[in-house]
């Protein structure tokens, strides 16, 4: 997984807008009874709301260097302490079981491949207390979205780019004017819950939005929380 660094510059901007998941985050945060990570840490968006909510370091995984000094920012303008570690969160290692390990923002669709997403949730599965929790979100494809906007460049906000869509590939591209290019690669709900089996983990909720309503055939978003087995 890499994320073009182009893409670090103005993301604070580009992501200003997305509040909703911090608070849902937060409160799962508050639940956990040990070591809290966010898999694609970023800037610290919800790492440090996170850190100051429950008075915890959270541990932040991240390949972007550009990303982690960001989030280095934020922690240090908030007062909070955050475990920032470059590297692959399909790599996930700890020196502790997690009691929570979340990715939200849609970051798992970077992941491009099964086996890549497959070897991802068997470590967080690995990496996880019995009873710990693995929680993100994703957008749920919607082709008429995907129609309507695949290939206009997109002007308004602190990046202008265009959106490609591959559906035979079930990716988007989104690339920016100098040509950078970041691509997601969307998953179905019976991928997702594929991923999750093979992996040992037992669903605890599906929802379609931040405020916990039951995901159904209009949601736009998959926000799964998942556990690893009490035994």
């Amino acid at each position: 997984m890499t994320w073009p660094e182009e893409f670090a510059d103005r993301y604070d901007e580009w992501t200003a807008g997305v509040t909703a998941d911090i608070v849902f985050y937060v409160e799962l945060a508050g639940e956990a009874n040990g070591p809290i990570v966010e898999l694609a840490v970023g800037s610290g968006r919800v790492a440090v709301p996170i850190a100051a909510a429950t008075g915890r370091p959270v541990i932040g995984v991240d390949t972007s260097p550009a990303m982690l000094e960001a989030a280095r920012r934020r922690a240090d303008e908030a007062g909070v302490e955050l475990v920032l570690l470059l590297g692959d969160m399909a790599d996930l290692e700890l020196d502790e079981p997690a009691a929570l390990v979340i990715c939200p923002f849609r970051a798992l669709l970077h992941v491009p491949t099964w086996a890549a997403r497959r070897r991802l949730f068997e470590r967080v599965a690995a990496s996880l207390c019995p009873g710990g929790r693995f929680a993100w979100n994703a957008f749920a494809f919607d082709h008429h979205f995907a129609a309507r906007v695949d290939g206009l460049r997109v002007v308004d906000g602190p990046f202008a780019h265009t959106d490609h869509f591959s559906v035979g590939d079930n990716r988007v591209d989104i690339v920016l004017d100098s040509g950078a290019t970041s691509s997601l690669w969307w998953a179905t709900r019976n991928e997702w819950l594929g991923l999750i089996d093979v992996a040992g983990l037992e669903v605890e909720a599906l929802y379609g939005n931040f405020d916990r309503t039951p995901f159904n055939e209009h949601s736009s978003e998959y926000i799964f929380i998942t556990r690893r087995p009490a035994t």
